[in-house]
């Protein structure tokens, strides 16, 4: 999944982005309001990290933009601001969680999981489908009770997948959220990486739609949240 990382702080940003890609993300940095104004607004993002003191413009204000425009992306908002009227005005303004600084990684990887969840109607992060059980705390994919090796590529891959179950993910979509926004990769590669995800599998979980793309279904057979 790609996540924007809105923060002016290089440290900061450098910090959460290695976190993020250490847990099967693909984050992207904007460093000023404007850049994220419109990163948000014309690129695909499963989530948005937002600080609030943002140079250029600021984060309400970004925030006030997608909403009004219609970009539903959920978004977490981070700052070292602290007062309660301000964290307030950010979930009002459309926010769906608020952080503050200073923050453990452990919390926010946390509170990202839980935006991500509520934002897909998903009860709990751990899923099972059938006798396939994915875990992002973990990031750990199972079948049958028995761990699946999966290289990053290939998690990024299930994992997408699993999240936006029942719903035919294009083949576009899935490339920009397993190798990033700025990806050039033909569709045979990205066939062949499906290919390796389901015979590590050994189960029919993955349905190619030709001429759309990929979809898990979420039966009411086997898949759980």
């Amino acid at each position: 999944m790609r996540i924007l990382v809105v923060e002016d702080e290089k440290k900061v940003a450098a910090d959460i982005a290695r976190a993020l890609a250490a847990s099967g993300y693909v984050p992207d940095i904007s460093e000023d309001g404007e850049d994220a104004w419109f990163r948000g607004e014309t690129e695909d993002y499963s989530a948005v990290i937002l600080d609030l003191g943002l140079p250029r413009l600021d984060g309400i204000s970004v925030l006030k933009r997608w909403r009004t425009a219609g970009v539903a992306t959920p978004v977490l908002i981070l700052t070292a601001r602290g007062s309660w009227s301000e964290r307030v005005e950010g979930i009002d303004a459309g926010a769906d969680d608020y952080l503050p600084k200073p923050f453990q990684i452990e919390e926010l990887l946390a509170r990202l999981r839980a935006v991500l969840r509520r934002t897909a109607g998903h009860a709990t992060s751990r899923t099972e489908i059938g006798d396939v059980v994915h875990d992002p705390r973990t990031m750990q994919v199972s079948v049958a009770g028995v761990p699946i090796a999966l290289s990053p590529l290939e998690y990024r891959a299930i994992a997408f997948l699993i999240h936006h179950r029942g719903r035919v993910v294009a083949q576009q979509e899935l490339a920009e959220h397993i190798y990033g926004g700025d990806c050039d990769r033909d569709n045979n590669t990205l066939e062949v990486l499906i290919g390796r995800v389901r015979r590590k599998l050994g189960v029919t979980l993955i349905e190619t739609r030709r001429g759309y793309g990929y979809v898990i279904n979420d039966d009411d057979e086997g898949a759980k949240t």
